[in-house]
């Protein structure tokens, strides 16, 4: 740990010298979080205290603080006091990349899995159809999965995807996007809609979580090429261990 202490404080240093205009508490926020993404600050490991970090750094305790509590508010950290500050185990996903779940986890050094639960036709319901331009009632094919990053259990997923873009959906394996690629069907962008709510029994019956815990509510159409509609998903997600971006 004091080697990952002294790579973080030789990081912090260097990002803070660099002549850019960001404020240097979120130079500070950046480099931990690029430490995690990284994996050598890992899920546990307990961060200098602010003194010490201000000392280090050369740079106020106000600004260390408010560093820290940008990661907090984000939930790269948790603190506590007589404890410290604590890096959790989080998974950042972009809602602007339509690159998909399985590859966004890899991008960050993480190991996605997927456990599928249900991959069957039915008819298009009235506000999916809304979202995917077709008839309602038309088939579709429901895609229910359990997603992991880091064999951790992260959110119960629902997609619903037109039936003539999937031939064989036996062949859809961790990655439904990689499926489309396959098929010649290219994923370009997202529009996303996030919401929150307390978790319900079926979400605590695959994911074990504190029930005092908000779960996030992620909807999401993805378009292709053609920016025609190809998936649209409901995906009920941990908070604590997941966080959604949208960068411009």
């Amino acid at each position: 740990m004091e080697q990952a202490h002294t790579r973080l404080i030789e990081q912090l240093n260097e990002r803070i010298a660099a002549a850019d205009n960001m404020p240097l508490y979120l130079k500070f926020a950046e480099t931990v979080k690029n430490a995690v993404r990284s994996g050598w600050l890992e899920h546990g490991n307990i961060l200098p205290g602010e003194r010490d970090l201000s000392q280090l750094t050369g740079v106020s305790r106000i600004t260390v603080r408010k560093a820290m509590q940008t990661l907090e508010d984000e939930g790269v950290v948790t603190r506590s006091r007589g404890y410290g500050t604590q890096i959790n185990n989080i998974f950042e996903y972009s809602l602007k990349e339509a690159r998909g779940f399985s590859q966004q986890v890899v991008l960050r050094g993480k190991k996605p899995d997927t456990l599928w639960v249900n991959k069957r036709i039915v008819a298009c319901p009235d506000e999916v159809a809304v979202e995917l331009a077709v008839p309602p009632g038309s088939e579709v094919f429901l895609l229910k999965r359990i997603r992991y990053v880091d064999e951790d259990a992260v959110s119960i997923e629902e997609s619903w995807v037109p039936a003539p873009l999937i031939a064989d959906p036996d062949a859809i394996g961790i990655s439904l996007y990689e499926y489309f690629r396959s098929q010649n069907i290219f994923p370009q962008r997202t529009r996303s809609r996030v919401s929150a709510r307390m978790p319900d029994a079926e979400f605590q019956s695959h994911i074990k979580m504190d029930d005092r815990i908000p779960v996030l509510v992620i909807k999401q159409v993805a378009l292709d090429q053609l920016q025609r509609p190809i998936e649209y998903s409901i995906s009920h997600c941990r908070s604590d261990l997941y966080v959604f971006v949208c960068e411009e």
